[in-house]
């Protein structure tokens, strides 16, 4: 499933009606970015500008224009120009013409027309929406612009008066996902999903992290895929380091190991968070400590429904992972007064989850006015508590140190309540053990 020009411009649309009249919207795709010396990282499209666009080349601008109404609005597309030579050593360009007859644009111009044009599109416009901060070299280009404008004065031209932060738009644009964009993430999910159970079917003792490691990435490569971000796998206390991305140890008998890991797909991202145990069996400890993170998670799943607090899901995992401490001795007290104090932080000392969307972390505030705002009907969140004991904690009997446990997963809010796509990969203690000992 891919999405098609309609889904773009339907979103342009709303863009250009959320902009006004007489305004202009400017707005880049990431720069090439290099590994070292000639050896440049596969190239990601900026996802805000993928968004508006579906294209997916460097070093490109988009710009949208709205006149005496906003339903009337110019989408221009500055772009590469076709040029054999280039194309011969990197592949093929859409060029000025494929910019109007594949993606859908009204003008196109070669990028190194950028300047030249762009002032001429400023004069007479009320409004400059454009990503303040996102670029420092972009945001120096737009301020010669607006000078160059200003400098049209005299011959009676007028020149954007304010401008306005683009992403406050976008942003909450693409926190509500379409039917489209919930299916692309669900594609990701399961493929995601397919990798995880994979790690655990191929497991064993001595095996390296990195060499786990590689068995997700075969999946996420098997489906045209790469990681939505850097793979976490680590084995017994490296567990315990939230982003320990070495991935360069054995793996050893008796241990747990936790899996952070997923793709994108069509840009579009999952997040997946599985723990189980190298050998295929939970021990006495991993098993009591296991059953808490499990139970608070699906509780906080639970929780992720339309007119709920964003926070709810936090505090409904932060409760039952504090009860589950307390039953097991590993804190002592008063349980209103251990959440109060945020006691629990020794153990539990991150957030429950994060928008996801194109990004892993995707954009939108997660506060209004000062209030945790409300779930509401696509927004699409990852619900992933945990539990680490320090392998160092002299506070704890030292048969529980040096266990980390998270377990993750990505859950839409719908009207029918909480849609988890990543439900594909197991995460009962028996469903996992009866997996890897059956494969």
């Amino acid at each position: 499933m891919k999405l098609t020009q309609i889904d773009f411009q339907q979103r342009r649309t709303r863009l250009a009606q959320k902009m006004g009249a007489n305004s202009i919207m400017v707005i880049a795709t990431s720069p090439v970015a290099y590994r070292n010396r000639d050896a440049d990282y596969k190239f990601r499209a900026d996802s805000s500008f993928f968004y508006l666009t579906g294209f997916a080349e460097p070093e490109a601008v988009a710009v949208i224009e709205t006149f005496e109404s906003a339903d009337d609005y110019s989408y221009s597309l500055f772009c590469r120009e076709r040029n054999r030579e280039m194309e011969i050593w990197n592949g093929y360009r859409a060029g000025i013409d494929g910019a109007i007859e594949d993606y859908e644009a009204d003008e196109a111009y070669a990028i190194d027309l950028l300047d030249e044009e762009i002032v001429e599109k400023l004069l007479n416009k009320n409004s400059l929406y454009y990503r303040i901060g996102h670029q420092a070299d972009f945001d120096a280009k737009v301020s010669q612009w607006l000078k160059k404008a200003d400098a049209q004065q005299r011959k009676g031209h007028g020149s954007p008066t304010q401008v306005i932060q683009l992403d406050r738009i976008l942003d909450e644009m693409r926190l509500i996902k379409s039917a489209q964009e919930i299916e692309l993430m669900q594609i990701a999910s399961n493929i995601s999903a397919k990798a995880h159970t994979r790690a655990m079917q191929n497991v064993h003792p001595g095996i390296m992290e990195y060499a786990l490691e590689a068995e997700l990435n075969y999946i996420f490569g098997q489906h045209g895929c790469v990681p939505s971000y850097n793979s976490i796998v680590g084995g017994g206390a490296n567990a315990c380091i939230l982003h320990y991305v070495e991935n360069n140890q054995v793996l050893k008998d008796g241990d747990l190991v936790l899996i952070d890991a997923a793709c994108e797909y069509e840009l579009y991202a999952s997040d997946i968070t599985r723990t189980f145990p190298v050998n295929g069996k939970f021990s006495a400890e991993q098993k009591a400590l296991y059953e808490v993170v499990l139970a608070s998670q699906y509780a906080a799943i639970d929780a992720v429904r339309i007119g709920n607090s964003y926070r709810e899901p936090h505090e409904v995992a932060v409760k039952i992972l504090t009860e589950g401490l307390l039953d097991l001795g590993l804190l002592k007290g008063e349980l209103s007064e251990l959440i109060e104090t945020e006691t629990y932080h020794q153990f539990y000392m991150h957030g429950t989850g994060h928008w996801l969307g194109m990004d892993v972390h995707d954009v939108g505030i997660y506060k209004v006015d000062g209030d945790w705002r409300t779930y509401e009907e696509g927004m699409v969140v990852t619900v992933e508590p945990g539990l680490y004991i320090a392998p160092d904690d002299e506070t704890v009997d030292e048969k529980w140190r040096g266990i980390g446990i998270r377990i993750e997963d990505d859950v839409v809010a719908t009207a029918q309540g909480p849609r988890v796509l990543t439900a594909d990969v197991v995460k009962n203690i028996d469903d996992i053990e009866h997996l890897m000992e059956h494969h």
